[in-house]
């Protein structure tokens, strides 16, 4: 496919995307994920997110200062270290990749203004965008982009996926990439917000070391002013962005600092976030508890965004008494899914029934194959395969966690509905860095509950290859082949096929259990125009009414 012709169908799916939007409006329904699944963070999930639109109408004006109220401090502002979502969120408002996500996850170039793939799939080409500049005012060039592929390659599932990918200048404005990997889950993970592979200067590069870069320098319409540790960090507008003259979608399209600064101060604190929201102290404040919703709802001067996460997850460790898959088949059965989903949960704006393992905005992933294994509750179908195991009275031990009620609610609801079959069952209840921790040894647990947020392609869930060793040890040669097709499929359309089937034997298999879609709250001042949500919260377009 030419150059040309990436550029052409570019335009056309953001024109497209763009009389779609014009013609629906109203404020949708991110992410906090853990550090991928075997090292802890302060968070509740294992990594991944969606996106929707907020608050547009009204009128408002530029200039003005943004004050949001996040819920931890980042480690770094080096998102090529590391796939904390916290990083991630703050970050893009400065960092820019070379392609991106649409608003359905279609991929769409950002600081390429297009790209061409070889005939046998082994090398692609990025055509730069000229004249985009960094904060500190040099312009990007293709030494640039080579210098932070190469290092961003090093960590993380970069490194899993590109291999020992070769990137090479051709000039100022064109990178060659020779692909050590498979071209689709190559071109997902360039374009992946999550441990993103930001462009910054060459020199930045240089300078940094393993614990990450010592400058913070990208090409994004804000730019970092100050970080003063444990209080705020302060972005202020970047005057010479050069934006995209296209339809925004996603993360893709025209960008904006309509705002002169923001301040991102750190409030761990769940009520005080709550509080400074709802009486002004701040204009945005994010992951709010579901117990605050009745009076987030209640007030008349906010937007409460109710925005998708990813999905509650019950993970069977297989090298227990979990390695016969007709037990696991009893605990699905055992287990009344809405019942569960709206005890954790409390609101059915917080959940969804859904057998997906992929969003249905994410178009080239969405399938509900094995939705006849989803929602199954039959209390003598589980005693039956309980019986046809073989259990004997073993104790199921549930590794929960007391840091996040949701997950404990969860574990609560799971102990009860297995015990009604018949099983003798225990919790244990520990926090949240404990749990993380026992988990990494297969004798001390034989299931736990965790969330998955949403991921750019189904390659990305650690729970799923036997290669990954994630908790659970998934031991199953037919997922792993499936895997590999779909890192080798030479197009989108093979690689969607394969995940139909794939997905169809992830439900008769059960490696974990898919209990429900989940979404979070945050809320901003019905004063703040134009906030969205994709993947994370979004800032650049978006203005305060004076």
């Amino acid at each position: 496919m030419t150059r040309k012709r990436w550029t052409l169908m570019l335009i056309c799916c953001l024109l497209l995307v763009s009389v779609f939007f014009a013609g629906c409006s109203g404020k949708g329904k991110d992410n906090a994920g853990n550090n991928g699944g075997n090292t802890g963070n302060t968070q509740s999930g294992d990594t991944g997110n969606t996106g929707n639109t907020g608050n547009t109408g009204g009128t408002a004006a530029s200039g003005g200062t943004l004050k949001l109220a996040w819920n931890s401090q980042p480690p770094t502002l080096d998102t090529h270290v590391t796939n904390t979502n916290v990083v991630r969120d703050i970050a893009r408002q400065m960092y820019e990749t070379l392609l991106t996500f649409n608003g359905n996850y279609e991929i769409t170039p950002m600081l390429a203004e297009s790209y061409e793939v070889s005939d046998d799939n082994k090398t692609v080409t990025f055509k730069l965008r000229e004249g985009v500049l960094f904060h500190n005012g040099k312009e990007m060039k293709a030494e640039d982009v080579v210098a932070s592929m190469q290092r961003w390659q090093q960590f993380g599932t970069a490194k899993a996926e590109l291999g020992n990918s070769v990137w090479e200048a051709e000039g100022d404005y064109v990178v060659k990439l020779t692909l050590d990997g498979n071209l689709i889950p190559i071109l997902h993970r360039i374009a992946d917000p999550t441990q993103a592979g930001s462009i910054m200067p060459k020199e930045v590069i240089e300078a940094a070391d393993s614990s990450g870069a010592k400058d913070f320098i990208g090409t994004g319409p804000f730019k970092l002013a100050e970080w003063k540790a444990d209080a705020y960090i302060h972005l202020t507008k970047f005057e010479d962005y050069k934006p995209i003259d296209l339809p925004t979608s996603g993360l893709s399209g025209k960008k904006e600092a309509l705002v002169d600064d923001i301040y991102i101060y750190f409030v761990p604190d769940n009520s005080t976030r709550v509080n400074g929201v709802i009486s002004g102290e701040y204009d945005y404040a994010f992951e709010l508890p579901f117990t605050s919703f009745p009076v987030l709802d209640s007030a008349k001067n906010i937007v409460n965004d109710v925005w998708p996460y990813g999905f509650e997850t019950l993970v069977f460790n297989k090298k227990g008494v979990f390695g016969d898959a007709r037990l696991r088949k009893a605990v699905n059965h055992a287990i009344d899914k809405e019942a569960l989903l709206s005890l954790a949960f409390t609101n059915e704006k917080f959940y969804k029934l859904e057998p997906a393992y992929m969003r249905p905005e994410q178009v080239n992933w969405y399938t509900d194959a094995g939705k006849e294994h989803y929602d199954v509750y039959d209390v003598e179908k589980a005693k039956q395969l309980l019986q046809e195991a073989g259990y004997n009275g073993e104790e199921i031990v549930i590794l929960t966690s007391s840091d996040y009620q949701y997950h404990y609610d969860s574990a609560v609801v799971a102990q009860q509905a297995l015990e009604a079959i018949g099983m003798k069952t225990r919790l244990d209840v520990t926090d949240w860095a404990t749990l993380l921790q026992k988990r990494q040894d297969p004798e001390q647990w034989d299931m736990f509950f965790t969330q998955f947020t949403t991921v750019a392609t189904p390659l990305a869930y650690p729970f799923l290859d036997s290669r990954a060793n994630y908790p659970g040890w998934t031991n199953n040669p037919e997922i792993d082949r499936y895997l590999d097709e779909i890192r080798a499929a030479s197009n989108q359309e093979e690689a969607t096929a394969k995940f139909k089937e794939l997905q169809a034997i992830i439900w008769d298999d059960l490696p974990v259990i898919n209990i429900g879609m989940t979404y979070f709250i945050s809320s901003y001042s019905n004063k703040v125009k134009g906030y969205s949500e994709f993947m994370g919260p979004i800032f650049w377009n978006v203005s305060v009414e004076k």
